[in-house]
C-alpha cells in the first residue's frame, strides 16, 4: 500500500523542515510505503528556497505561481497523489506524523474509508490555547452535523485521511479554508464508511505564524450550506 502525504505550504520557512523530518520518521505498517507531495502556495518568506534544495525519492514540490489558499493546494496536492491513501497534513508542526499509522488502522482493516483525526475525542496531549476557536470549531462542527447527519466531534481538523478513490469521485471548489466543511459535506454523500480517531495536538499562536481568522468561520458556515444543500 502506497500513502499518500499531501502537505500545503504557504510561508512555512521555519517549520517545513523539521516537517519533513518528522513526515519521514513517521512510523507505518511494514507493508505501507509513502510518497510526500508539498504544494508551495507561493511563499514570500524564503519557503521556496529551502524547497528548491530537497530531493528524494519520496518526495517531489509543486509550486503555485500565484498565492491560492489551502483549498487550491490540495487540490493540486490531490491530482498529483499516486497512493491507495491520501492524507493531509499541515506544515506548521501543529499535527504529529505518528499518528499515520493510528489513522491507517480503520482503513487497512477494511472498516473505514474516510478517517478523521479529532483533536477533542482523545486522551492525548494537546496545547491549551484559545478558547473562542475552541467554540467557534464546537458550532461549525455541530452545524456541520446537523447538516450531514454524521456525528464528528472535529470538522475542522487537518488530519483527514482518504481512500484515493473516495477523493476521485469529489471536486473540490473551495480555494481557502472552506475546504473543511466542503469535504466534509461532500463525503458524507458519499455515503462512505467515516470513522474518527483521537489525536494530539500542538496548537499555535498567531504570533507564531496560525493564520486562520474570522473571515475563514464565516466562509466555513457557507459552505457548510452551501455543500450540503447544493450538488456534489
Amino acid at each position: 500500500m502506497l500513502l499518500s502525504i499531501v502537505i500545503p505550504c504557504y510561508n512555512e520557512r521555519k517549520t517545513i523542515l523539521t516537517l519533513l523530518e518528522r513526515v519521514r520518521a513517521a512510523k507505518l505498517p511494514s507493508d505501507v510505503s509513502r510518497e510526500i507531495i508539498i504544494v508551495d502556495d507561493c511563499s514570500k518568506d524564503g519557503t521556496r528556497d529551502l524547497l528548491a534544495k530537497l530531493s528524494g525519492q519520496d518526495l517531489s514540490v509543486v509550486y503555485h505561481a500565484k498565492n491560492q489558499g489551502k483549498g487550491a493546494a490540495l487540490r493540486t496536492g490531490f491530482k498529483s497523489a499516486k497512493g491507495d491513501v491520501v492524507v493531509v497534513q499541515d506544515a506548521d508542526l501543529e499535527y504529529d506524523p505518528e499518528e499515520y499509522e493510528k489513522l491507517l488502522l480503520p482503513i487497512i482493516d477494511g472498516r473505514a474509508d474516510v478517517v478523521f483525526g479529532s483533536r477533542f475525542l482523545t486522551t492525548r496531549e494537546r496545547r491549551v490555547l484559545y478558547y473562542t476557536h475552541f467554540l467557534v470549531n464546537r458550532m461549525l462542527t455541530f452545524i456541520s452535523d446537523v447538516f450531514t447527519n454524521l456525528n464528528l466531534t472535529d470538522m475542522e481538523t487537518c488530519y483527514k485521511m482518504f481512500r484515493k478513490e473516495i477523493l476521485d469521485k469529489i471536486a473540490i471548489q473551495e480555494d481557502r479554508f472552506g475546504f473543511e466543511p466542503e469535504i466534509t459535506a461532500k463525503v458524507s454523500k458519499l455515503k462512505c464508511r467515516i470513522y474518527e480517531v483521537g489525536i494530539s495536538y500542538s496548537g499555535r499562536t498567531y504570533e507564531e505564524g496560525k493564520k486562520i481568522g474570522f473571515k475563514d468561520g464565516i466562509r466555513a458556515l457557507w459552505c457548510i450550506v452551501k455543500y450540503n444543500i447544493g450538488s456534489r
